[in-house]
């Protein structure tokens, strides 16, 4: 009689364990199919373990636009945890976890353009050369911000699938998009005659950071402990090269004209003196040397 007492303490206190997990609501993404959650939530998923939290992650009822998941999570509405670009103003209304999840990445852009305007930008040495041709951007959008304050032309569109729409209409000349979000989306739209510019990168300094309600210092301190710690035993980077090392090679940088831009929303608090916190070339294992290629 004593084993079975036993297994059914053991399955009370499976149970109990299971009950007590707590749910994290993140923003459902705008578009069906949308890779860009993956690496995020992948990311929270190791801060939470190796920060021995017992949380479960839940996308929201409801899709969401940027603009309305932050307002969402500002306010304590349903939105636990979203990531997003930093600036001034979100960190103003926001709690930001300071550790850059893609290590800057969102910082470099490719543009997306048109197939049959595929050498559009071909001859752009500079800042001013891009200013004779219009980008196409997210209305609330960091991005926006930071292209207009150098002096470069800025179609802002509500919202997100429409943008590549809208390239497609030629209502405007360029969409740039991250290192980390392109390859993607290019695959995507690429029936749609959209493909990636092989001749510039764009680059600012910015950061993609977890943001949670500034009154939510509990999780805050979860996932920061969890980062931390990740970065400490090198299962951070281990992550960030399994995902993005395949774009970064594809890429070609080092064959590709830089547009160095002034990012005048960043936030003085950003961390840029933590280099191990930072992309930078050589990083990450190549994937072809790592196959003999």
């Amino acid at each position: 009689m004593i084993l079975p007492v036993v297994l059914a303490s053991l399955c009370l206190i499976g149970a109990s364990t299971l009950a007590q997990a707590e749910v994290i609501v993140y923003p459902r993404p705008e578009a069906v199919g949308d890779a860009r959650t993956d690496y995020p939530l992948i990311l929270l998923r190791l801060a939470f373990a190796k920060a021995g939290a017992n949380h479960q992650l839940r996308a929201s009822e409801e899709w969401m636009q940027q603009g309305r998941a932050l307002n969402e999570l500002a306010r304590g509405n349903t939105v636990r945890v979203a990531w997003s670009m930093t600036s001034i103003e979100r960190e103003a209304a926001l709690r930001p976890i300071r550790i850059p999840i893609n290590k800057g990445l969102i910082g470099w852009r490719l543009p997306l353009v048109r197939a049959e305007q595929a050498n559009l930008l071909a001859g752009v040495r500079t800042v001013q050369d891009l200013r004779h041709f219009i980008a196409g951007q997210g209305h609330d959008w960091p991005d926006t911000d930071i292209l207009r304050g150098n002096g470069l032309k800025v179609v802002g569109v509500p919202q997100y699938e429409n943008l590549f729409r809208m390239l497609v209409l030629k209502r405007f000349d360029y969409f740039p998009r991250s290192l980390i979000e392109i390859r993607a989306e290019a695959e995507r739209h690429r029936a749609d005659g959209i493909v990636i510019d092989q001749h510039l990168v764009i680059r600012y300094p910015t950061a993609f950071y977890f943001f949670v309600n500034r009154r939510d210092t509990a999780l805050a301190t979860t996932i920061e402990r969890g980062l931390e710690r990740a970065i400490a035993d090198g299962s951070f980077d281990r992550l960030f090269c399994r995902h993005y090392a395949g774009f970064i090679e594809q890429a070609r940088l080092e064959k590709r004209t830089v547009i160095e831009l002034d990012n005048p929303i960043l936030p003085p608090q950003t961390p840029l003196g933590r280099k191990e916190l930072w992309f930078r070339p050589g990083l990450c294992p190549s994937p072809s040397s790592l196959h003999g290629k």
